[in-house]
């Protein structure tokens, strides 16, 4: 596809097909990924991605981390508070998720399993953990915002689904020792890809775009 179809194309799929990417499906994109650019080129960015039975079993073990009880402590900070725009903008996005799925407003324990389900990996065959290095500081985690988004445009351009997940960077520690990583690479979100079932429900809507006029002031002189 053209970028314009591309861009505008993806969207954060929340229900996947068992069935696996293909190795050279996988490797194209993770070769386009590669092209993303970085502060002095430092490339921070390392991921771990799961395939086969190895998605299965971390699927079991980090639902079953987070429904034990343990709180969330991420390495990098989530947002203190939306309000105003922001917290409009995220208002009707979560309305539109729950009304697909016929989810009460006032049905807070279906709302609270449809969360969990980011520790479920939305049924998706892979999941890729993405981690910068401490030392990098914000402009690592910066660069790695990058790469997420070429790692997306490039899945849906191949069309592949993916959705990345901030959910589940809350559990740092519990990652960082299933998958035997060093303690100066810090978790910056997980992206759980494969194929996304079309027909579910969950995805018939799509968030909008605030206009250009809302977000850019030009200064000419």
């Amino acid at each position: 596809m053209d970028f314009e179809t591309v861009i505008r194309a993806r969207y954060s799929a929340r229900k996947f097909r068992p069935d696996p990417v293909p190795e050279e499906t996988l490797r194209r994109i993770l070769e386009l990924a590669q092209h993303t650019p970085s502060w002095c080129n430092s490339q921070p960015w390392q991921l771990v991605i799961t395939r086969g039975a190895a998605t299965e079993r971390f699927r079991q073990a980090v639902y079953a981390h987070v429904r034990s009880g343990v709180k969330p402590n991420p390495d990098f900070a989530f947002p203190l508070q939306y309000e105003g725009v922001y917290r409009e903008r995220r208002k009707v996005c979560g309305v539109q998720l729950y009304q697909s799925l016929g989810i009460g407003r006032d049905d807070k324990s279906a709302a609270t399993e449809q969360a969990l389900e980011n520790f479920r990996l939305f049924g998706a065959p892979h999941v890729a953990i993405l981690t910068t290095e401490a030392a990098l500081a914000d402009y690592g985690f910066l660069d790695c915002g990058l790469y997420v988004q070429s790692f997306l445009l490039a899945a849906c351009n191949l069309g592949v689904g993916a959705i990345a997940q901030a959910a589940l960077a809350s559990y740092p520690d519990f990652l960082r020792s299933y998958f035997g990583l060093a303690p100066e690479r810090k978790i910056v979100c997980g992206i759980s890809f494969g194929y996304a079932d079309r027909e579910h429900p969950i995805h018939s809507y799509r968030t909008e775009r605030a206009d250009v006029s809302q977000v850019v002031r030009f200064v000419d002189a």
